[in-house]
């Protein structure tokens, strides 16, 4: 499957407006030009901002959109609609998404629910229908007011993007999932260790069971991309039995090498002198 990405600004200013707070924006991923503008007028009438997109974009370019809603006829992708469907999910918990598409099997609906989607419409159908189940899933992710974003925030060489929930060094991605992406936020915007079952509760939104693991394995998980992206500086600390705390440091690199001259025995001319010393002290004596 072939993902085309939309720029930033002109994304952003498609479809977001400081202004416009309470109005929903809805991306809409359809080949069929008729229910494109059926549905684009009906959600118009109910005052929501429509961006009809003939082929799937990249997450990063939803990010930018600021959407409420994404509408996917996932038959237009291809094989790869899958994939792509559970990227979206797992990259933007709080979007609600909502499969439009032909008639398709018990199997395939099971699949893209599970997978993450919030409903699953057959076409044909009527667009009020669209709209509703729109309206109900965007009230589940309570979505109405869309939050402001913090700025970037550069952490070493590590710049964290909110507004495109990512990080990055340079121009890569680090390519963090949306959970190591919320973890990593945590813990740069904290002065003190948190203990892990504070993360837990403050990522995943519950109590951390007794002898639950996943604060490790995702701090893991973080700390190996991290380091991959940015080889040489130390990002999170372990502190045994507490928690973890995030401190960029530079790691130090090997220790300098003695200075041999420093370290050697006097030269030639110091042992001499030394050794005349008492020669000097016997001929001072016969002297006096």
């Amino acid at each position: 499957m072939t993902t085309t990405g939309i720029g930033a600004g002109a994304a952003g200013a498609a479809l977001y407006s400081p202004g416009s707070t309470g109005r929903l924006r809805v991306a809409l991923v359809d080949q069929d030009p008729g229910f494109s503008q059926v549905l684009s007028k009906r959600l118009q009438a109910h005052g929501w901002e429509l961006r009809p997109l003939s082929t799937a974009v990249t997450v990063e370019a939803l990010i930018t959109m600021r959407l409420s809603a994404l509408v996917l006829d996932i038959g237009v992708l291809g094989p790869g609609g899958w994939e792509y469907l559970e990227r979206v999910c797992a990259r933007l918990p709080s979007l609600a998404v909502v499969i439009c598409t032909g008639p398709s099997s018990v199997a395939q609906r099971v699949r893209g629910l599970r997978l993450g989607a919030d409903a699953w419409i057959t076409k044909p159908c009527h667009p009020e229908e669209v709209i509703a189940v729109l309206q109900a899933a965007t009230r589940r992710h309570r979505r109405a007011e869309l939050p402001a974003l913090d700025g970037p925030t550069v952490v070493g060489e590590v710049t964290i993007r909110p507004d495109l929930h990512q990080a990055y060094v340079g121009e890569r991605s680090v390519e963090l999932t949306s959970r190591e992406f919320e973890i990593l936020q945590l813990l740069a915007h904290s002065d003190r260790v948190l203990r892990r079952e504070e993360i837990y509760e403050r990522v995943w939104g519950y109590a951390m069971a007794h002898g639950d693991r996943s604060v490790d394995v995702f701090i893991r998980k973080l700390r190996q991309k991290l380091r991959t992206a940015s080889p040489t500086w130390s990002y999170i600390h372990t502190h045994f039995g507490v928690g973890y705390r995030f401190a960029p440091e530079r790691d130090q690199g090997p220790p300098p090498l003695a200075d041999a001259g420093a370290a050697r025995a006097p030269s030639d001319a110091q042992s001499a002198e030394s050794r005349l010393e008492p020669e000097r002290g016997r001929e001072a004596a016969l002297t006096r």
